[in-house]
């Protein structure tokens, strides 16, 4: 069975027909399988339901009116296919954490309410390079000590200091024998998730795993990771494509979780898996704190 190509058919569907009232079952027989096994593989593939995909991109949709538009809360919801102002609210609220009217006052376009049409490439990097179901651990105290870094996210010379940082932590004293590194951001906002954006200035703190922080002088920073849980998401391949990955974590799956987000710092795990910056196999683990 070809489900790629149904995938990319119900999409194309969906896209064409999105302020109209669109029923699942249209999307399911346009792509030619049963909606049973067209949203099993929306749940498998893509890591949401074909209804699920639906909404979040009404509301995408109507997130940026809000923001380059002077349309009306009520035709904005009209406008894709919401019941009512009210159901409007109570859905985009329950997904941005914030009202219509709060979000348009803000001004500020984060990731997570760009949630993007998929094309061909992105099917593609869900297919292979990004684990879309996450795994839960329960995460121990790690030390680390490393250099900071302020960055935007999504910085076009993020290899490059990717690569002299990391370069610079091979001389540090009391490293872990098991070499891991880690890129941490760091900020000081609460639901940091919700609120990331490109245009926003953080640190990322790039660390090797330490046994103690005993001898170490004041050009490192010091952190320690703290236990708790988490979820990983695993991204395969080149860090070139790091931000496709990012972006179906904020974008889809931080829509549709029902795990509480912690205010503990998110961080990108480089272990033995990690085989370098470009690498087509390599592996890197994103966690994401929660409660």
């Amino acid at each position: 069975m070809d489900y790629k190509h149904a995938l990319e058919q119900a999409v194309i569907y969906i896209e064409n027909h999105l302020q109209e009232d669109i029923k699942v079952e249209e999307v399911s027989r346009f792509a030619g399988y049963s909606y049973y096994h067209l949203n099993r593989q929306f749940i498998a593939v893509l890591g949401e339901s074909v209804g699920g995909y639906i909404k979040k991109r009404r509301l995408a949709n109507a997130a940026q009116k809000l923001l380059y538009t002077n349309d009306s809360v009520i035709s904005i919801a009209l406008e894709n296919s919401f019941e009512s102002p009210e159901a409007f609210s109570r859905a985009f609220k329950s997904r941005y954490k914030v009202s219509p009217l709060q979000y348009r006052k803000q001004r500020i376009q984060t990731y997570i309410s760009s949630k993007k049409r998929l094309d061909e490439e992105s099917l593609e990097h869900l297919l292979h390079h990004v684990t879309v179901h996450p795994k839960i651990i329960e995460l121990p105290e790690i030390k680390v000590a490393g250099i900071r870094q302020e960055i935007q996210p999504h910085h076009q010379d993020l290899k490059r200091l990717w690569e002299h940082f990391f370069l610079l932590l091979e001389n540090m004293p009391n490293k872990m024998v098991s070499g891991r590194k880690f890129g941490i951001y760091e900020s000081i906002e609460e639901n940091l998730h919700f609120k990331i954006n490109e245009d926003m200035l953080m640190n990322e703190c790039f660390a090797i795993e330490v046994t103690s922080f005993d001898g170490l002088d004041d050009h490192y920073v010091t952190k320690i990771i703290p236990k708790g849980r988490y979820v990983v998401f695993t991204h395969r391949g080149s860090l070139a494509t790091l931000s496709q990955t990012i972006d179906y974590i904020w974008g889809t799956w931080m829509l549709s979780t029902k795990e509480e987000l912690d205010n503990r710092e998110p961080f990108e795990l480089y272990g033995e898996k990690f085989l370098g910056y470009d690498h087509p196999d390599s592996e890197v683990d994103i966690y994401i704190a929660i409660r």
